[in-house]
């Protein structure tokens, strides 16, 4: 396998609360995107060999690297051990804090030799808009210009005085390639900035304080975890990488930082991720709320309360960062896709679709917060009813249901479930704190949807609820029932309808959504087991009373967890990470299997 296009999961992350990038554990950065999350790639080297890179490695010399995380924080740091000498890159951005701080976006890469001497190839390749818009390159003493019109990056050379000039840096297609030897306890590297300007040469104590900074800045929010449970570096990573993936602007939280990383190798099912899903962020909010951590929350529904007002009384299911619901889908047709995986896609077409379960996830996440004490005020309780009241008139109707197929509309017993669970929230919500609202309605609909549930969703012959009514296709999406309180997790319809997802979706304790052979999704191929569900799995069996099985389930899965414990989406018949990376979703089902076996462990 050539070096474009490394194990999904040989990579780490770093951001800075407003975009971010993978680098791989062979020091390259091959997927960055700025400003934001959804913006067009600067670096796209993982969906394309020559969709641009940044890397930094030993030269000449064999080499073997490991990468881990700076204790506590999303400092990443890759060590390179050769014949002559071990040296480390330090990756970090700075987190964008307060909505005013729109300075451009610095990303640093220290580069350190920790012994005996090592020279360091250095490549800056960017490719703008997707590798569409051609750039000039302009080198000066201080750095690099890299400028396409719109958009432009600067790379400021990190040197002390008397260093030599960065003269000897070669241009090559718009690429620069230098060379940096480094003896024992030297620092030295760059900071690239979005629209930085003229480059400046920047002293190494300026970025050692920028790191100071930067691991400050995660400490001191780590230490608003609550967590003591048995699995806290996992637990903290998972807490950690879902902040990463918050546009601190606005609250919004994306999906993941990528696009069309492949649920299977050389298939079709290839999306953009990088938009801000209700359903996603709504449980990542929750998981976070679980930890300890209010602000997040606070902030997303801000957020969402502004979206509601925009629209025509109901919500979308996906958003941009800022709000926009403009996510055209359009394919990179000169791009060749990881490991030949196309169609590369930008946008995302799902987000007209009618998704019931959404108000579900939201409401449950409103009212997560509301019992931790960020109570709701005056607007956000009005916007609220108007969205109960837009579900009680349209919630009985088919929809394209949570996994967002491409076969049509039906209705999908999940999608009904989570109607139940925003009729139930709302209606605790305001009896608790005596809030008008049509409340005879929601009564007589939250009980509607649960008398339905039982007469259409639940299959006698089969002793188990359904994917969808007329249907004896089962779901894993329905491991959540017990867990919302739908139904009680030793309720005997409940067990046998988990016995039957054990039986038809479950292989060596990982997780299938469905069977795509048995519920057609529109698509080519098939799909790896998904990680959410595995971990539904485990708070599953954990509430039903089995937290021996459930520990272990839990455990195996932490064995796919890649080097720094990041997990994609999905997890492939031999092992590896599949899907875009890292996912909110899975990271976010670990936070909760976590909390829930501590629980029933003792």
């Amino acid at each position: 396998m050539n070096h474009h296009h490394p194990p999904i999961a040989d990579h780490g992350l770093i951001g800075d609360l407003r975009t971010a990038a993978l680098v791989s554990t062979g020091g390259a950065i091959d997927w960055f995107c700025c400003p934001r999350f959804d913006s067009p790639s600067v670096f796209g080297a993982l969906l394309d060999p020559d969709g641009g890179h940044c890397r930094v490695r030993p030269v000449g010399e064999p080499y073997t690297s490991r990468q881990f995380y700076f204790p506590g924080t999303a400092v990443l740091i890759t060590r390179f051990t050769t014949r002559l000498g071990t040296g480390e890159v330090i990756d970090f951005m700075r987190p964008a804090i307060g909505a005013h701080s729109v300075r451009g976006h610095r990303l640093i890469r220290m580069i350190r030799c920790v012994r005996g001497h090592v020279e360091f190839a250095v490549d800056v390749v960017p490719r703008f808009d997707y590798a569409r818009r051609p750039h000039t390159t302009t080198v000066t003493a201080d750095g690099v210009l890299f400028d396409s019109g719109p958009s432009a990056l600067t790379l400021h050379a990190v040197r002390e005085p008397g260093d030599p000039q960065l003269a000897h840096a070669h241009v090559i297609e718009g690429g620069v390639y230098g060379s940096v030897t480094l003896e024992t306890g030297q620092v030295r590297g760059f900071v690239l900035e979005s629209d930085g300007g003229e480059p400046r040469a920047t002293r190494v104590t300026e970025i050692e304080r920028t790191f100071e900074d930067t691991v400050a800045f995660w400490r001191d929010w780590l230490n608003h975890s609550t967590y003591r449970g048995r699995w806290r570096e996992m637990v903290e990573r998972s807490a950690i990488t879902l902040k990463l993936l918050t546009y601190a602007p606005t609250g919004a939280m994306v999906a993941a930082p990528t696009t069309s990383l492949p649920e299977q190798i050389g298939g079709e099912r290839n999306w953009d991720y990088r938009y801000t899903w209700v359903r996603d962020a709504s449980l990542a909010v929750s998981s976070l709320l679980a930890l300890g951590f209010t602000g997040e929350a606070i902030a997303f529904a801000r957020w969402l309360r502004e979206r509601q007002a925009r629209g025509d009384g109901g919500l979308k299911i996906m958003y941009r960062v800022d709000g926009s619901p403009d996510l055209m889908e359009e394919s990179l047709a000169h791009w060749a896709g990881y490991r030949g995986s196309v169609p590369v896609r930008i946008g995302n077409s799902a987000a007209g679709q009618l998704q019931l379960d959404v108000y579900g996830e939201l409401l449950d996440t409103v009212y997560q917060a509301d019992r931790r004490g960020a109570g709701i005020g005056h607007e956000g309780w009005k916007a609220l009813a108007d969205l109960l009241d837009w579900l009680a008139a349209n919630w009985d109707q088919p929809e394209e249901g949570i996994w967002e197929t491409r076969e049509g509309k039906a209705d999908f017993t999940y999608g009904r479930v989570m109607s139940w669970v925003a009729f139930d929230r709302g209606i605790r919500l305001a009896t608790a704190h005596g809030r008008p609202c049509a409340l005879d309605s929601w009564r007589g609909e939250r009980d509607r949807v649960y008398d339905q549930i039982w007469a259409h969703g639940w299959d006698p012959l089969k002793q188990a609820f359904v994917q969808r009514y007329g249907s004896d296709s089962l779901d894993a999406s329905l491991l959540r029932m017990a867990d919302v309180g739908f139904v009680a997790p030793r309720d005997p319809g409940w067990l046998t309808t988990l016995a039957g997802i054990e039986r038809e979706l479950v292989t060596d304790s990982l997780v299938h959504r469905y069977d795509p052979d048995v519920s057609p999704d529109g698509l080519r191929g098939n799909e790896g087991t998904f990680s959410l569900c595995t971990f539904g799995y485990v708070t599953a069996l954990a509430r039903a009373g089995y937290p021996e099985k459930a520990r272990l389930v839990f455990e195996k899965m932490l064995t796919y967890a890649n080097h720094v414990g990041l997990y994609a989406e999905e997890i492939g018949p031999t092992g590896e990470q599949l899907g875009n990376f890292p996912q909110a979703f899975t990271h976010l089902g670990l936070i909760d299997a976590a909390l829930t076996l501590d629980g029933a462990l003792g």
